[in-house]
């Protein structure tokens, strides 16, 4: 990969509309997919293998997964956080995945109902699973900056997740920002740490916009040299399970920001824009 070109996964399916009290149909999901991919993004996280219950947005996951044969062009993950939800994307016929476990004991405890010890055997369990299977793997680390129950996180712990991650056989590694504590200066810091472990696996940014200081945040993080980077359409999203938790850094944001900054993406800004406007009238928003 051109050390000038920045890859986007779009994760406005997922992480996007996963707090939206307006359930989006499958067809509507897929003609968002179309247009999105007429703009250019060619990488989606477009679902999570959870509860639906507890997230009524992801309850179609079997079936958008069977449409995605459609557009062969582009690549799909889907989010599991255990290993009952990675049998179900692979049963689903779902090969690419991003395995997700929390660096912080209290927001894993809210957020999949187990600490970090027992988050740490269901991330082996899983990563052991997703080698048998012959799974693509992003193994991602949330509140890999802080978390708002428990304030700093360890850099320690979030290196050893990392390296866990990768002795699993993970072909990606995600750092997010889950509950919006990243700062440049952090980012910095946590990135040079783990690019000295990452080698040459692709290392992704999962960043939230906190007052409006995401993209400052992702201006660091390409300075830092990270070309890989999770977005949602418009900033939408955030964390369900956490109060006022910050949206997404926007990707029509960050496209342009990467622009600006001399990198290529692919991606047609004004395009996106439209785009934006349809999703704002599905998502029923004034």
């Amino acid at each position: 990969m051109s050390n000038k070109r920045i890859i986007l996964e779009d994760q406005t399916l997922r992480d996007g509309i996963q707090r939206e009290k307006t359930i989006l149909s499958t067809d509507e999901k897929v003609g968002f997919l179309k247009d999105m991919i007429a703009c250019g993004v060619r990488r989606f996280q477009v679902t999570a293998f959870v509860n639906p219950k507890k997230v009524p947005q992801m309850a179609d996951a079997e079936d958008l997964i069977s449409r995605l044969r459609y557009f062969p062009e582009a690549t799909f993950f889907a989010l599991v956080l255990n290993a009952r939800g990675l049998e179900r994307a692979l049963n689903a016929g779902c090969c690419n995945v991003e395995i997700s476990i929390s660096a912080s004991n209290t927001h894993g405890l809210k957020n999949v109902g187990m600490g970090l010890s027992d988050a740490i055997s269901e991330l082996e369990r899983m990563l052991s699973i997703a080698r048998r299977e012959k799974a693509y793997v992003k193994m991602s680390v949330q509140c890999a900056f802080g978390c708002q129950y428990e304030g700093a996180v360890a850099e320690d712990v979030v290196m050893d997740l990392i390296k866990r991650g990768l002795d699993g056989g993970a072909h990606e590694v995600s750092l997010a920002d889950t509950t919006g504590m990243a700062f440049p200066e952090l980012i910095m810091e946590r990135v040079s740490k783990a690019k000295e472990l990452v080698y040459l696996t692709p290392l992704f940014l999962h960043l939230h916009d906190p007052d409006g200081k995401g993209i400052a945040n992702v201006i660091a993080a390409v300075e830092a040299g990270v070309r890989h980077f999770d977005a949602t359409l418009g900033g939408t999203g955030g964390c369900p399970f956490i109060p006022h938790a910050p949206p997404n850094v926007a990707l029509e944001s960050l496209v342009e920001t990467a622009h600006r900054l001399g990198f290529e993406t692919g991606i047609n800004t004004d395009g996106l824009l439209g785009v934006r406007e349809k999703l704002v009238g599905l998502l029923k928003r004034v």
